[in-house]
């Protein structure tokens, strides 16, 4: 048992011991911040028809917990999934293979050590919380149950849930990242969208969220006295000026149902890793591979013929940049699976037959976003695959190597939105056509310089989901391509990031070769 627990500890410390851990606290710190709009904001997180709630202890806390069990859930799983990808590549599970420890126990201390890094994001938000109530609240008392109450009622099984989904997709999806990115983005919508649809049965919902909205709206009609079906959302919303009516939010009284269903959700994420370890191939995968490649090799070895070394062309020096651009390039373009193209050549079928504006707002973003696994690689395979000194040593590896990989990246990215681009020149919207060129540039050197900054692609692959999630939900602030944004000055704040973001890029490699 010491050291079943010894090993979620050391997990759990190995994660949270880096820049990529600390930028997302500070980050979890911003939107935690954000889940509580200024009084006198334009944009509401929680609304229940044309009312939002009075800032007393049951609505901040009731907020804050639903928004965090939706949004942490969301981001959550692209945070802590790639724990046994981890192990894989450093060799660990090697050694923990041929140790007694079984599947499962190997599995479940990977899903509490997920379980853990997502629970102290939350309890930051709880904090938060409680100081946004002294900030927003006066006038109203302070009740700590009405805090600590939803969170453990809500926000804590949504998270652990989330965090066995994370250790089974690994499990499934072995070593593609992408499909397990993919299928949780839309595994988690359907799963959304079908609590959703039922409007008694809150035992269903995943986040918790439902049963409070329902209080809420109960609520708003004994206030309104009406019967009529009121319309509530969760997530970042424009609160324009018909929402000026407020109401006290008095809290929710859990159900003895709605409490069991809760640990249910635990328990069958517990049943569903106990059926995921069964197929766990405990890091024998390589083995597999490498017989097959012996194979080859042994057959290859029997056609070989005699090489003659005085015919072999002599060995030429080139310099250049354009070698190492094409290199990046096929990387980039073998990178993953290859049928997963087939994905890529459908969604510019779209770009070049849908409606401009939609193909423009909507479906631009899922397409690129189809590259995070790509673009999150770009500058952290050489540190994954362990030949960043070799790499760093080459001739000029700024002005050649990280410039190579950036014009590769871009060439990659305005290819798959060359569809959108001819169409947008052939009516000479030229304003849209600089913007999706400035935000290809824009994504390629974000990602760039958090993988050199943090020397890993996680923090980028959750933020670029967040951009993405945002952008679908239609908040322009975050519209990084020109989709929602045509003004001349967009064009000036978007070319002024890229040019931040590139002497962050370079500034930050330049640090990493000089400790070389």
């Amino acid at each position: 048992m010491k050291s079943f627990l010894n090993s979620i500890k050391l997990d759990y410390l190995q994660r949270t011991r880096s820049y990529a851990f600390l930028i997302t606290l500070c980050i979890s710190l911003a939107l935690a911040y954000s889940f509580v709009p200024n009084p006198n904001a334009t944009y509401a997180t929680v609304r229940v028809g044309d009312y939002i709630g009075n800032y007393n202890a049951a609505w901040i806390g009731y907020v804050t917990a639903i928004m965090a069990s939706s949004f942490v859930s969301l981001i959550g799983f692209y945070l802590v999934n790639g724990s046994i990808t981890t192990d894989m590549n450093t060799k660990v599970g090697q050694i923990i293979a041929s140790t007694k420890v079984s599947n499962f126990k190997y599995l479940l201390s990977k899903v509490l050590s997920n379980f853990l890094v997502l629970l102290s994001i939350a309890i930051l938000i709880f904090v938060m919380s409680m100081l946004l109530f002294f900030w927003y609240g006066k006038g109203y008392a302070f009740d700590l149950m009405l805090f600590v109450k939803p969170y453990l009622m809500i926000t804590l099984p949504a998270l652990f849930f989330i965090s066995v989904l994370a250790v089974v997709f690994e499990v499934f999806f072995v070593r593609y990242s992408i499909l397990q990115n993919i299928g949780f983005f839309f595994l988690f919508g359907f799963v959304m969208t079908l609590s959703m649809k039922n409007d008694t049965y809150f035992n269903y919902d995943i986040t918790g969220s439902k049963i409070v909205l329902h209080q809420m709206e109960k609520q708003v009609k004994e206030i309104a006295f009406s019967d009529t079906r009121i319309s509530s959302a969760i997530g970042y919303s424009k609160n324009d000026k018909r929402i000026v009516k407020r109401f006290d939010f008095k809290g929710v009284d859990f159900s003895t149902s709605f409490l069991l269903s809760r640990f249910v959700w635990m328990l069958l994420g517990v049943v569903i890793l106990g059926l995921s370890s069964l197929f766990f191939h405990r890091f024998n995968t390589k083995e597999k591979k490498t017989t097959k490649r012996e194979k080859v090799i042994v057959s290859q070895q029997k056609n070989m013929r005699e090489i003659v070394l005085s015919g072999l062309p002599l060995a030429t020096i080139n310099f250049g940049i354009y070698p190492l651009i094409k290199t990046e390039l096929v990387l980039l373009f073998r990178n993953g699976k290859q049928w997963l193209w087939f994905l890529n050549l459908g969604a510019m079928l779209l770009l070049t037959f849908l409606d401009i504006k939609i193909a423009h707002q909507f479906v631009l973003p899922i397409l690129w976003f189809l590259q995070v696994s790509r673009l999150s690689n770009l500058t952290t395979k050489e540190v994954v695959h362990k030949v960043h000194y070799l790499a760093f040593t080459s001739y000029k590896p700024l002005s050649r190597l990280l410039v190579s990989q950036l014009i590769a990246a871009i060439v990659l990215m305005l290819f798959l939105a060359s569809p959108l681009l001819v169409r947008l020149l052939v009516v000479a919207d030229f304003t849209a056509v600089l913007s999706i060129v400035l935000g290809g540039i824009f994504i390629v050197l974000f990602a760039t310089t958090l993988g050199i900054l943090t020397k890993g692609k996680k923090l980028f692959e959750v933020l670029f989901f967040m951009i993405t999630y945002a952008i679908l939900n239609g908040i322009s602030f975050f519209d990084y391509f020109g989709g929602f944004t045509a003004q001349s000055y967009y064009i000036f704040k978007l070319l002024s990031g890229v040019i931040v973001l590139m002497m962050l890029s370079f500034m930050f490699r330049m640090s990493d070769l000089k400790r070389m």
